[in-house]
């Protein structure tokens, strides 16, 4: 499949990030800015690691008005936002309540993509989640393996049906404007170096199990963002983003016939290969991991 150019155009060239000072979003602001963006980083609070010419702007997602202000124009320090990434969220099940978890990721999104809407802001992307593919594994795992984005959702949790909720809103916002841009990037477990001395999990492969032994490098989830952000696509798409290899060294396909094997299996599951297909973001997006743990062995 032919890849799409991917640049919109020169003059594209201010991204502002939702959720920039955390984990994924301060490699996307790197990665970003080391590619000559001009990053604009909204969250509550800074950055601890924030490039020097990265602007930060203090912002409550929860309030549209605030996120409005923050996509149209601040004072003398910009006037226009060419893209929005938004990363800006509770980033995993069980850290609030319930409610509270799909209230607050829920209402931040919405703001983005109205407010998005509102600044004639046609190029937005965002983090959706592994959780919508079935995991946490359990009663409804995935239909298939490897997995990948061509069945429907299955959300378990009140972190995933936000997730669902704000997939199903892209595709309406693309109906009502042909010409905008909305790609949810699926993320596996984010990892980075700091992580990386706990690997591998051969001694306990149960307590991956629930992902299926799969993550995502922070530095390569950065590169799905830059080059979803840089694609020229139109609509909602969605994408699953993982490392190709897994957090284990036991090879894939004995980790399936021990913990899954009832699972159907439509194509070869070779050395320690991902059970999360990231195909269609390479054939769509030009996604190129470069990073694994196995580079930070001891």
């Amino acid at each position: 499949m032919e890849l799409p150019t991917t640049m919109w155009s020169d003059a594209m060239t201010r991204v502002v990030v939702t959720g920039g000072s955390g984990k994924l979003g301060r490699a996307v602001v790197r990665d970003l800015d080391a590619h000559g963006y001009d990053v604009v980083l909204l969250d509550r609070v800074p950055s601890p690691d924030k490039p020097e010419r990265v602007q930060f702007v203090r912002t409550d997602l929860g309030d549209y008005g605030q996120v409005l202000g923050a996509f149209t124009g601040v004072d003398d320090r910009y006037d226009h936002v060419d893209a929005v990434v938004h990363l800006g969220a509770i980033p995993a099940p069980g850290q609030v309540p319930d409610v509270a978890l799909i209230t607050n990721n829920v209402t931040a999104s919405i703001n983005v993509f109205h407010a998005a809407r509102a600044a004639k802001i046609k190029n937005l992307v965002w983090a959706s989640s592994e959780t919508l593919l079935g995991i946490p594994m359990g009663e409804h795992h995935p239909p298939y393996l490897p997995v990948d984005e061509d069945f429907a959702v299955r959300p378990k949790s009140s972190y995933s049906l936000g997730k669902a909720v704000e997939e199903e809103m892209a595709r309406h916002f693309t109906h009502w404007d042909p010409e905008l841009k909305m790609i949810g990037l699926r993320f596996s477990n984010v990892m980075d170096e700091t992580d990386y001395p706990a690997f591998p999990w051969d001694a306990t492969p149960e307590a991956k199990t629930f992902n299926l032994w799969s993550y995502i490098d922070s530095r390569d989830g950065a590169q799905a963002v830059r080059k979803a952000v840089e694609a020229e696509l139109t609509g909602f798409e969605a994408f699953v983003i993982a490392s190709p290899d897994t957090v284990m060294d036991t090879p894939t396909i004995e980790l399936v016939d021990r913990y899954v094997p009832d699972i159907e299996r439509r194509a070869d599951i070779d050395g320690v290969s991902s059970l999360l297909s990231s195909e269609k973001a390479r054939e769509l997006l030009g996604y190129a991991p470069e990073h694994s743990w196995r580079d930070h062995r001891a």
